[in-house]
């Protein structure tokens, strides 16, 4: 799934202007290193992909990958107007995508790269990610850089 996130994301940066492909690959390396399967390290490569338009919902229901995989990549794709708490819910209640979110938080709250961010978006940001690893139980904010 590797090479279909990366030109599914071709051209995008991150809120830093840091190539997009960069925070898929941290939050795939994350999962795996966290203990993740191959059905989720495809999930993580594809985690923003639906949520982002870079890849529809349709290419994911026809895509060659497990039911399972599909689901978490839905489990994380945020709906417009979804509050927090039932975002949060729908992770916690789809197998094998809290692990994923785990990680994406890592990589999202990772001082390093909150650090070039100005400081209003920082600390917005810092906030907004504590707040979703609270609402899923995750109380130890270690990052993966």
């Amino acid at each position: 799934m590797e090479a279909v996130a990366r030109a599914a994301h071709a051209g995008r940066t991150d809120k830093a202007g840091r190539p997009y492909a960069e925070h898929l690959r941290a939050v795939a390396e994350g999962v795996r290193r966290r203990g993740g399967d191959d059905g989720q390290i495809a999930a993580a490569w594809l985690h923003d992909a639906v949520e982002d338009d870079a890849l529809s919902e349709r290419w994911l229901r026809e895509a060659a990958l497990s039911p399972r995989t599909k689901d978490i990549v839905l489990a994380l794709t945020k709906r417009a107007g979804e509050p927090p708490e039932a975002y949060a819910a729908r992770v916690l209640g789809t197998p094998g995508a809290p692990l994923v979110k785990e990680a994406d938080l890592a990589h999202n709250a990772d001082p390093v790269r909150l650090a070039v961010l100005d400081e209003a978006t920082r600390t917005r940001l810092t906030e907004k990610y504590a707040r979703m690893r609270a609402l899923l139980g995750l109380v130890d904010p270690g990052t993966d850089t």
